[in-house]
């Protein structure tokens, strides 16, 4: 019984908004020195571990609600500018400038502006801000990430929910399309979580770091950490199909455009699909002139024999072929079989090997006293 396949239906991606400028101007001091507070959160514990140098127990229900509302916040139409890192080559984004509080501005070391989703890190096992990776997740789903999975999903907690599940998604949508290109989102309506999809991982692990503890309009506290992996066999499906496609993609920029379309029509000669038409022209006026010129040395090299018989200018019936080869490759073997028939003899045989002789002792030979 055939199985039919489910066709994946893509939701239309969410474009970036607001642009990036153009032009990119040096860029700002997003804080002064003495701006930015640090104040050190709440004591809960009554025992002070001095291994990890914090209070141990008290609240081990809800860390996250010991978290203060983050004092900055990037704006990328606002921020963003050229650095000491354009004219150096470094191609990793500045976390702080993430995090709206980098204080250097046009001399810091890092990028300030969005990763290049198109372009690629000098290392795959570092994020965009040159963290190393880890082999797997945090316990909590925080932190760099793994290198292992390429997760472009964040979970977005503590939503404070105003009104329906739409209202709610048109607020995450604004908030969070400033830091890319959003693929889906996904709102949980009456548990204050949404799943933001991004199109590049980048994207991903720049608005991580941006959103973690901001707010929306209600003046709540997100907890922005990475996604677990969609358990929807229907997304797996297309997460590995876009996988693939994006490997295909990548071996094909490395590859010679000429073996990339021989390649493409052995498999299509092996699953008997039509060529394209384009490819096809360009294979009917390329195979001509090479053939000639391949005839032409041939019958040059060809010394003594007899000149080969002309083309034939018209043909009574074109040729329809069934099998693999095509018209022009069953035209060519009758051409050479005609020749073969000219030259006659020309063929080198092989010599048969001389009939051992009957005279003498054999392996006897061996032992005679005879030179």
């Amino acid at each position: 019984m055939a199985v039919a396949e489910t066709e994946v239906v893509q939701p239309i991606p969410i474009p970036q908004a607001p642009k990036p400028p153009k032009k990119l101007k040096p860029a700002r001091k997003q804080v002064k020195a003495g701006d930015v507070v640090k104040t050190e959160t709440v004591q809960t514990g009554k025992e002070y571990n001095i291994w990890y140098n914090k209070w141990a127990g008290g609240d081990r229900e809800d860390s996250y609600s010991n978290k203060t509302k983050s004092q900055t916040r990037c704006s990328i139409k606002r921020d963003s500018g050229l650095t000491r890192a354009n004219t150096t080559g470094m191609k990793y984004i500045c976390l702080f400038f993430a995090r709206g509080c980098c204080p250097y501005g046009w001399e810091c070391e890092y990028r300030h502006t969005l990763p290049d989703s198109t372009d690629s890190m000098p290392d795959s096992s570092k994020d965009c801000f040159a963290r190393d990776k880890f082999a797997d997740y945090r316990d909590d789903m925080g932190g760099v990430g793994s290198f292992n999975r390429q997760n472009r999903t964040l979970y977005v907690g503590r939503i404070k929910e105003t009104g329906n599940g739409q209202e709610t998604e048109e607020v995450v949508t604004r908030h969070f399309r400033e830091w890319g290109t959003i693929e889906r989102i996904r709102v949980l309506q009456y548990r204050s979580v949404a799943f933001v999809t991004y199109v590049s991982e980048f994207h991903a692990q720049f608005a991580k770091e941006s959103m973690a503890c901001q707010s929306l309009d209600n003046d709540e506290i997100l907890n922005v950490r990475w996604a677990t992996e969609d358990p929807n066999p229907v997304q797996k499906v297309a997460e590995k199909r876009r996988l693939e496609d994006m490997g295909q993609e990548a071996i094909k920029a490395r590859m010679d455009p000429r073996i990339v379309d021989a390649m493409r029509a052995v498999r299509a000669l092996e699953e008997g699909e039509p060529l394209d038409e384009d490819y096809q022209e360009e294979d009917e006026q390329d195979e001509p002139e090479t053939k000639r010129r391949r005839l032409e040395n041939g019958s040059a090299e060809d010394e003594g024999s007899a000149s080969p018989p002309p083309l034939p200018q018209q043909q009574a019936a074109p040729l329809n072929p069934t099998g693999l080869l095509s018209a022009d490759t069953l035209e060519g073997l009758k051409y050479f079989a005609e020749i073969r028939k000219r030259n006659g003899g020309a063929v080198n045989q092989q010599r048969a090997p001389p009939p051992p002789s009957t005279t003498g002792l054999g392996l006897a030979d061996y032992g005679s006293d005879e030179d």
